[in-house]
């Protein structure tokens, strides 16, 4: 007993000391461009994604309905059952470094049959052992299968942590477009009134003998189309507030306000992260890394198969064929020693294995380089939009307040005698659409600010990590 704890000590050593087959893992080499088109100020500067998400855009309805996504979301629920199993499957990875220990035991009656002059005998058996089985991980099968396990968890993570982002974002981008479609609401039944006035107007001059049945004509036309669009957008706000019911893990049904969307503050002008923050703040570029170091380390489990196994096993017990005897010194049994197992032939499917691991390594490695230029592009794209965005704000902004010039103009003109109202229903037209333009441009411009958030990684923390 004491020879063979000595050589599994042995053994055990060697193991531990050996070094594993298989590629370690290099982080591929992904140049980064020095700046993005479309940022703003120094690169240095502190990046959107590390502000607080309420401090860009103040508003504590949005903050509650992000709160309230994150905490019954069914994708984000699903994500996080998909993290329990890969932290149960590292479990399962790493229980070959620990020895198996078992019981067997078994009781019965058997007969053996006549031969010859040996007469025909019926005995009782009884037997009981425990089992021990320990492979030395001398090849790094083991270290590199939980390698493999762990990686597998830390992108399983990485994606939680996507759809979380994502899902604040979808909140968030949802939540202002809602806000949008009420500002655009209530422009068209302010405008409706107008025209509503208008026509009345038109249609008292023509009863009157005074104007013409195309002002009237006219008149109508531009009530009706404005009408129009009400019930349009009214269903377009249902629509929105169910999608948002669902984000938030409801049933469809009204979703509350914050601040309107005509008072709400401009968007921070926030530069960008510096490009190589992007690797280790995204979580789908995470994600992709952790799965290429999985992939990675099974290349060292298949290679490990072209190896001996080497265990160690044994089994401690009694046996006796009466009951009585079963715990008694004779009826002891034991055996303690290492075995291998060798691979000589199996048709080449250790060689098709280690083909099959590589292979898919190499696909994980180009993976892993798409979204690492998926996220410069995105990056930029979200940079462009923002700053594009403030500009044609501006610029709707000087167009609305040339529209309402141009209708008080015309409206004086008309008072004075100067030029008919079909000039008046011009300006009031022209105004619409300028009010409309520049609603939804501030929404682009809101909406690029998410983007922006979501390009670089986020910066939401729901209190138990983001």
């Amino acid at each position: 007993m004491r020879r063979a704890a000595r050589l599994a000590a042995a053994l055990a050593a060697a193991g531990l000391a050996a070094c594993a087959v298989g590629p370690d893992y290099v982080r591929p080499e992904t140049p980064a461009p020095p700046e993005f088109r479309g940022q703003i100020g120094p690169a240095e500067a502190t990046s959107l994604a590390d502000l607080p998400w309420w401090e860009v855009f103040e508003d504590e309805t949005l903050q509650g309905l992000v709160v309230e996504a994150i905490e019954s979301n069914h994708d984000l629920a699903a994500a996080v059952r998909r993290v329990a199993q890969a932290e149960a499957l590292v479990g399962v990875a790493q229980s070959p470094f620990y020895p198996q220990i078992g019981y067997q035991g078994s009781a019965g009656r058997q007969a053996q049959p006549r031969l010859q002059s040996i007469p025909r005998t019926t005995f009782s058996y009884f037997y009981g052992a425990f089992s021990l089985a320990w492979e030395l991980d001398v090849w790094g099968r083991i270290r590199r299968s939980s390698e493999a396990a762990r990686e597998a968890l830390y992108a399983t993570e990485e994606f939680r942590r996507g759809v979380l982002l994502s899902l604040v974002t979808g909140v968030a981008g949802a939540y202002l477009t809602l806000l949008e479609l009420d500002r655009e609401l209530a422009i068209a039944r302010d405008t409706t009134e107008s025209f509503e006035e208008t026509l009345e107007l038109f249609t008292r001059r023509f009863e009157g003998g005074v104007g013409n049945k195309l002002q009237v004509a006219r008149a109508q036309a531009a009530l009706s189309q404005t009408e129009a669009e009400i019930p349009d957008l009214e269903r377009r706000i249902v629509f929105q507030e169910n999608l948002i019911s669902v984000l938030l893990g409801r049933n469809p049904g009204p979703i509350p306000r914050g601040v309107p969307f005509e008072d709400r503050q401009l968007p921070p002008a926030t530069p960008p992260g510096l490009p190589s923050a992007l690797l280790e703040r995204r979580p789908d570029i995470r994600q992709a890394e952790a799965a290429l170091v999985a992939a990675n380390a099974r290349i060292g489990v298949a290679k490990a198969a072209f190896f001996p196994q080497i265990s160690l096993t044994g089994f401690f017990g009694v046996e006796s064929i009466a009951l009585s005897d079963l715990f008694t010194g004779p009826s002891r049994i034991w055996q303690f020693g290492p075995t291998m197992t060798v691979p000589i032939f199996n048709a080449g499917r250790n060689r098709a294995n280690l083909q099959l691991t590589e292979a898919r390594q190499r696909e994980s490695l180009l993976r892993y380089e798409q979204s690492v230029q998926q996220a410069f592009r995105e990056v930029e794209d979200a940079l462009v939009a923002h700053r594009k965005a403030r500009e044609a704000f501006a610029e709707q902004q000087t167009a609305v307040r040339a529209s309402r010039e141009a209708l008080d103009i015309a409206e004086s003109r008309y008072r004075s005698g100067l030029t008919n109202y079909l000039d008046v229903l011009d300006a009031q037209r022209s105004l619409l659409a300028a009010e409309i333009g520049e609603s939804r441009t501030l929404l682009s411009q809101l909406i690029a600010v998410v983007q922006v958030y979501r390009a670089l990684g986020g910066g939401w923390d729901s209190g138990s990590g983001s």
